[in-house]
């Protein structure tokens, strides 16, 4: 028999080359995302193209925190949406790079994937595309995407991360795929005003809000309606009779929509001061002083609005159910930091 000895090692050594190929595609990690979608939520809405995997999310929760995105490396997502905060900010209009301010107040990110449209104006339809506007914004973090991309590609982590959540490398694609993916997850439904046994989870003045907030005089819930405290309307709410910012019509063109805004969740309200599209409002007092007034004249104003009076003990119930709404395992959710 003829001796192959001295060709085996060769034998081995070609396998390993055709094992170890570098230019040999790394399969992505399809392991599923768990999300605990809270009680009484529908499902949450996800793409097809952009399912809610392990990977994915490790990967947008990583951008989300990473100031790389920005153009001078020094502004993140996280710089105008803290999670201590509900993903909102602690300032009427947050600083972008070079402490330029935005255009309009940050607002949370709590259960942002559930938004029909997205921005305080209705102007973008999914997350994916939404993600686009305060990276590329001037006064944000005023980048590229595709300059942000090969910027990513100089990371061999995020190579990596890129390539078991999306097969591929860094790309605009993936850093708004995986961006939106992440921002998916943050969902609350969790405070005390969640509790089916409201006796034991609010207090007594608690309660009491409750039965103004959905009752007939302050008529709260007509507008903040729902598992997440709002119909998604676009209205007009009396804020000023002149608006600098006159909110949808700048998208529509359509003079009914000058000074109408989405009507935002109320959920942990009591943490996402100051209010309304410009951060005017400080506090929830002033909200609701202006509420109580009827809001300024405006041809627009919504018919909603109208003015009512509450006596100051009812005014601290209703803000004592509004603090109900502050879920605190959100907050302190590991998942998010």
């Amino acid at each position: 028999m003829p001796n192959n000895t001295k060709t085996l090692p060769f034998f081995i050594a070609a396998l390993l080359l055709v094992a170890c190929k570098p230019d040999e595609p790394l399969l992505p990690d399809e392991t599923p995302y768990v999300l605990t979608v809270p009680y009484g939520f529908p499902p949450l809405p996800v793409p097809d193209d952009n399912k809610l995997t392990a990977a994915r999310v490790a990967l947008g929760k990583k951008l989300f925190y990473d100031p790389v995105l920005s153009i001078d490396s020094t502004v993140a997502c996280a710089s105008c949406h803290l999670p201590q905060l509900a993903f909102s900010d602690t300032v009427p209009i947050s600083p972008g790079v070079a402490d330029r301010l935005g255009f309009r107040n940050s607002p949370t990110l709590a259960n942002v994937g559930y938004l029909p449209l997205l921005l305080k104006d209705g102007g973008v339809e999914t997350l994916e595309i939404q993600v686009l506007t305060p990276l590329t914004d001037h006064n944000e973090m005023d980048f590229d995407i595709g300059a942000a991309a090969k910027r990513l590609m100089q990371h061999n982590n995020y190579v990596q991360m890129s390539l078991l959540a999306y097969g591929q490398n860094p790309s605009p694609s993936v850093i708004v795929k995986a961006l939106a993916a992440f921002e998916r997850t943050l969902l609350s439904g969790n405070a005390p005003a969640d509790n089916p046994d409201t006796l034991a989870a609010l207090t007594e003045a608690q309660q009491r809000g409750k039965q103004i907030f959905f009752g007939n005089v302050a008529k709260c819930s007509q507008c903040h309606s729902g598992f997440n405290y709002t119909n998604n309307a676009f209205i007009n709410n009396g804020l000023y009779e002149v608006y600098d910012d006159p909110g949808r019509f700048r998208l529509t063109q359509n003079p009914a929509d000058v000074g109408a805004f989405r009507v935002p969740t109320l959920r942990n309200i009591a943490l996402t001061p100051p209010y309304m599209h410009n951060g005017s409002l400080p506090t929830l007092e002033a909200v609701l002083e202006h509420y109580q007034s009827g809001g300024k004249q405006h041809p627009n104003k919504s018919p909603l609005i109208q003015p009512f009076t509450l006596t100051p003990q009812q005014r601290q119930d209703l803000i004592a159910f509004l603090e109900a709404l502050t879920d605190t395992a959100f907050l302190n959710n590991p998942q998010f930091r």
